[in-house]
Parts: C-alpha cells; structure tokens; sequence
C-alpha cells in the first residue's frame, strides 16, 4: 500500500480532491494530513474522510519534529497542496524525490519567494499573459526550482481579472494533480 502524507496550510480543496481521489483505492491512501495553520480548512476536510491531522509549528518543522512524525507513516509521497512554508534540508534529503508540490503557473515563470495564490495570479494578470497553467514538480532546496514532473497550460485572453484567472487554474490542479499523483506512484514501483 502506498501512503501519501498530504501538507497544506489554508482551505485544502486540492488536499480534500486528493482525499476524494484515494478514498477507496487499494494501491494508494492518504495516510495523513498535515499543517502549520491550526485553523486549516483542510483539517476539517481530512476529518470527513477520517484521515489524521497533525499540526505544528514553523519551529517544529525547522528543528526535525515533524521529520519524527513522518516516520510512523513510511510515507511514499509527500505532497504539498497549498502548504506556504519552505521544507527543509533534513526533510527533502530524508526524501529524495519523493517530495512534490503543485505550482498555479507555468514555471520557471511566476515562481519563487512569495509567488503562491493570489500574488501569482494578479502577477499573470498584470503582465497580460495569453496563458497560463499549472506546474507539479520535484521539491529541493528552493522554491519552485525541483524538476517538473507535469505541466498543462490554459489560454487565459478572456479573462477580465486575476480572480477568474485564478479559478481557471484552479480547474487544472482539481482535475490533473491526483491523476499524476497516482502515475508517479505507478512508475515508483
């Protein structure tokens, strides 16, 4: 059985579609869900599905802790779906390539320190892209540089605003980023 433990900091609607996804696979569970913001939507939403949830502290997570507390779940995949803090070196070194996070653009474009939800969107919209989309790639030691794994591009010229150029994207992760877990996981093996 493969376990996934999912990260995320704020609503998890990506967290509760990859729930939905594994609900009733027999390769591939949610093991658990984890979180630096106590008040997470995405605790409630793990709830439904009776998945763990563990929350801890930018501290916790710096000093080893919640390295400790991914040990119990041998956990195949660590996903990040929505999670805001850097991981750290001791993590991605405990797992190497087995860390991966979902970007709402197409990298190396609108990447980085700060360029997470909204920043991204109202950047794209600002630059007057023709299009956009959304990158799952690798995790390693800076943000939004690990190698992609998948990316899927929408035209975005009839959007009037950063808004509707966010719930494009947000189509994109809902419909692809489980499916490619799940390929991931197949080509693990």
């Amino acid at each position: 059985m493969n376990n996934l433990v999912l990260f995320a900091s704020g609503s998890g609607s990506n967290a509760e579609k990859i729930m939905q996804y594994f609900k009733n696979n027999e390769h591939t569970r949610v093991a658990a869900v984890c979180s630096n913001n106590p008040n997470a939507k995405v605790l409630e939403r793990a709830q439904k599905f009776n998945i763990p949830t563990f929350v801890f502290s930018k501290k916790q997570l710096e000093e080893g802790e919640v390295l400790n507390l991914l040990a119990p779940f041998s956990p195949n995949l660590l996903v990040l779906a929505g999670f805001l803090l850097k991981i750290p070196d001791n993590i991605i070194q405990h797992y190497p390539n087995k860390i991966i996070n979902i970007h709402p653009a197409l990298l190396p474009k609108y990447g980085g320190k700060g360029m997470y939800g909204t920043n991204v969107h109202k950047a794209v919209w600002d630059n007057k892209e023709p299009e956009t989309g959304i990158t799952i790639h690798y995790v390693n030691e800076n943000y939004d540089e690990g190698n992609i794994i998948f990316q899927k591009s929408v035209a975005i010229q009839n959007c009037t605003s950063a808004e509707m150029i966010a719930h494009k994207v947000l189509e994109l992760e809902h419909q692809y980023f489980s499916t490619v877990i799940e390929q991931l996981l197949k080509n693990q093996e």
